[in-house]
């Protein structure tokens, strides 16, 4: 009995308040309880905020590429650890998820004018015969795009010929690549003059087939300098890449 005093006053006031709330949504007296309730729970100052994230487009870009342009992104391998990625408008083309890339070199071929993948292989720049780099590499069409992200060792089995097809491409440092180094480029067959990279230029015959947002990179392996032990850093480029043109030559 003791209990059931302060009970019953409880179930008094607790029903005395819903029949007030009750009766303002009804009436309309004083605003709605219920919507008091709604902005209570709705407003600014109760509603959890989070920083607004930055927006990411297609490959991770930081900005969107032009109409007709392809967006990518090219990752080397940190040390022998972690393997490259290669990445092309939001597909990845080459990557240690997709379980097709390996020691050495790993490379996409893709067509300049429609952007599909033509194919992808690593090489073995180690133990690997270059051989086989060089029978991937010769017969390129004209206008093919070529991406290019190292890992572990990219160019201990290199020649004079490998070293000269990829400078035919566009690239700047294949004749200095070295034991360990790090190195992302992305070139195309039929490229005529070379633009200083950090502009991240590159000119093919008309009409024009330039990058945009990235340049070649290359680190050299150096004990004073290298972020990995017997390795240097990882490195990324991106960009966009205007898409070739049918029947230009």
């Amino acid at each position: 009995m003791r209990v059931a005093g302060p009970l019953r006053i409880v179930v008094l006031i607790f029903t005395a308040g819903l029949t007030w709330i009750m009766g303002s949504i009804l009436l309309g007296t004083h605003g709605s309880g219920f919507s008091r309730l709604q902005q209570l729970f709705s407003s600014p100052e109760n509603a959890v905020t989070t920083e607004p994230r930055a927006r990411k487009y297609k490959c991770g870009l930081p900005q969107p590429c032009p109409e007709q342009h392809l967006a990518f992104r090219v990752v080397s391998g940190a040390a022998n650890v972690i393997g490259p990625k290669i990445c092309l408008e939001d597909k990845m083309l080459m990557s240690s998820v997709k379980d097709n890339v390996g020691r050495g070199l790993n490379i996409a071929l893709v067509n300049g004018v429609n952007g599909e993948l033509l194919e992808a292989r690593s090489f073995d720049m180690w133990a690997g015969d270059v051989n086989d780099l060089l029978k991937f590499i010769r017969p390129l069409h004209e206008g093919t795009l070529v991406f290019v992200a190292s890992y572990d060792d990219p160019a201990t089995k290199m020649n004079d010929e490998t070293r000269k097809i990829f400078s035919e491409l566009g690239s700047t440092n294949a004749k200095e690549l070295a034991f360990r180094d790090s190195w992302v480029f992305v070139g195309a067959k039929g490229v005529q003059d070379k633009s200083p990279f950090e502009q991240g230029a590159l000119r093919l015959p008309a009409p024009s087939f330039s990058f945009l947002l990235a340049a070649p990179q290359h680190v050299k392996n150096s004990k004073s300098t290298n972020k990995y032990e017997g390795w240097p850093e990882a490195l990324e480029l991106e960009g966009c890449i205007p898409q070739r043109t049918m029947g230009t030559q």
